[in-house]
């Protein structure tokens, strides 16, 4: 029996209880940095099977597996969001205000199963090298789970490393890939202007600043595309702005705020310097003073081309020829890119749409997933592992 098969039936023995898992998870969901329930859930699992865990300070935990030879990695992270679950599912949320509803659930359950059949071939002996498993936390806060990860040490000998996120906008039994970058990097962005103020009737005797501030808001995406290379997908898009409290005063304050998307790796380590340029340009005639906060937060992933080509084969191996499916590439961030700027690897879309039914949207109080993803993602991200292995 080939890899793939062998860690294809262990996945298909443990398939009720890694769904199972899924819905305990999903109806007990924690915040970043608080997801101590479902680190001693998974460090349960994973002793079991003989995986050697190591409990990290705050939440999330490492595992490893074998004695020598080069190391594999593989991630998943482990919480919630800030989101009302509004499903009438038996395994909805019992935590008011919090949800799965980007899927880390299925991520943590998919990886869960992985490690259970990479421990069975390891005691098998079909399985050479060693393998490390990472439960993060605290992916959907900046800065996140992965740099705090990566400060201690985890990943500093590991020589390759996968994840999956789900795509509620693929088929179950599809993976979508992509070569190259799948998403984008997502900063931070807060203009706080300050200005004399005053009477609405006399805007030459003020520094205007609710003027200067719509001319933030409304120029400042426009200019960039004309001084950062387009082809950079740069976007800014505002999520909050606000100034004033009386329709005849000219305010003191105002601030607009917002995220700065950048598909390309040097466009963002030059955007910052060119944001801050661009807004003193800005506000210069208005007579009011500008102050940026730009707070970077995750780079793009970029799947590198051997650890995308891995990912594809496994996806064959599992799935057969149509399991592969052209990922688009997506505005979203994922701290997953923090890895791949120090360790090759990859990052795969797991579909879990049910093929003629509804599709949802990440981040979503309504999200539903079809829970035949969760063994199809355990399936893929073992055997993607043991390929990268037996390719080292």
């Amino acid at each position: 029996m080939d890899i793939a098969a062998l860690l294809t039936s262990v996945v298909d023995k443990y398939d009720a209880d890694l769904v199972d898992l899924r819905r305990d998870i999903h109806a007990h969901p924690e915040l970043s940095w608080e997801e101590q329930r479902t680190t001693r859930l998974v460090q349960h699992r994973l002793e079991q099977a003989g995986w050697v865990v190591t409990p990290m300070p705050t939440s999330g935990l490492v595992a490893d597996l074998g004695d020598s030879g080069p190391i594999v990695a593989a991630r998943a992270d482990l919480d919630a969001l800030p989101v009302q679950d509004i499903t009438d599912d038996p395994w909805r949320s019992t935590v008011g205000g919090v949800a799965h509803a980007c899927g880390h659930d299925v991520h943590t359950a998919s990886l869960v199963g992985a490690g259970l059949a990479l421990a069975e071939a390891y005691h098998q002996g079909e399985l050479h090298g060693r393998v490390r498993l990472l439960f993060q936390p605290a992916e959907e806060v900046m800065p996140g789970g992965a740099a705090h990860l990566m400060s201690l040490g985890v990943v500093d000998d590991v020589e390759r490393i996968f994840a999956l996120h789900c795509d509620p906008g693929v088929d179950v039994g599809q993976i979508g890939l992509r070569l190259g970058p799948l998403t984008s990097a997502a900063d931070r962005l807060e203009v706080r202007l300050e200005g004399e103020g005053g009477h609405t009737s006399r805007p030459h005797l003020t520094g205007d600043l609710t003027f200067a501030l719509a001319k933030v808001a409304t120029e400042l995406p426009a200019v960039l595309s004309r001084r950062m290379d387009p082809r950079a997908g740069v976007s800014v898009v505002w999520g909050v702005l606000h100034a004033g409290a009386a329709p005849n005063v000219i305010p003191h304050t105002g601030f607009v705020s917002g995220t700065v998307r950048i598909l390309d790796s040097v466009a963002w380590g030059e955007a910052e310097r060119v944001i801050r340029g661009v807004v003193e340009d800005i506000v210069r005639p208005y007579g009011v003073t500008a102050r940026v906060d730009y707070r970077r937060g995750v780079p793009p992933v970029v799947n590198e081309p051997v650890s995308n080509r891995i990912l594809h084969h496994a996806v064959v191996s599992v799935l057969g020829e149509h399991g592969p499916v052209a990922a688009p590439q997506s505005l979203g961030g994922e701290d997953f890119g923090w890895y791949l700027e120090q360790i090759p690897g990859a990052m795969m879309r797991l579909g879990t749409r049910t093929p003629g039914g509804k599709t949802y949207d990440l981040h979503q109080g309504n999200l539903r997933v079809d829970d035949r993803a969760v063994a199809i993602g355990a399936k893929v991200l073992a055997t993607a592992t043991a390929h990268a292995l037996a390719e080292a």
